[in-house]
């Protein structure tokens, strides 16, 4: 199953504390639509029939069929830039920088 780094889990939190959106709301990757390797993320407001949930400390990722056999073993990170930008990353098996 993906793992979340810490750094995954408060960007993924900070990402989704909206009041306004259900408390369910999560970050979706699903793959790209061109048939590349590429994976889209979204914010979602619950999972999609078939979504594997992954959970950690509040933080909610979705992930679609497919993704959720490629990301198996993975984690995932994220960081934000000096400029407010998130970056996601994905790594090998379970080793990690921890954030």
């Amino acid at each position: 199953m993906l793992t979340l780094t810490s750094g995954a889990v408060q960007v993924i939190r900070t990402v989704t504390a909206n009041p306004e959106m259900p408390p369910e709301t999560g970050i979706r990757i699903e793959s790209g639509i061109d048939g590349s390797d590429a994976l889209r993320l979204s914010v979602a407001p619950a999972p999609e029939a078939g979504d594997q949930v992954v959970e950690a400390e509040g933080a909610r990722v979705y992930l679609e069929q497919t993704v959720a056999q490629l990301l198996d073993d993975k984690t995932l990170d994220a960081q934000v830039d000096s400029q407010g930008d998130v970056a996601f990353t994905i790594a090998e098996g379970t080793e990690h920088p921890e954030a």
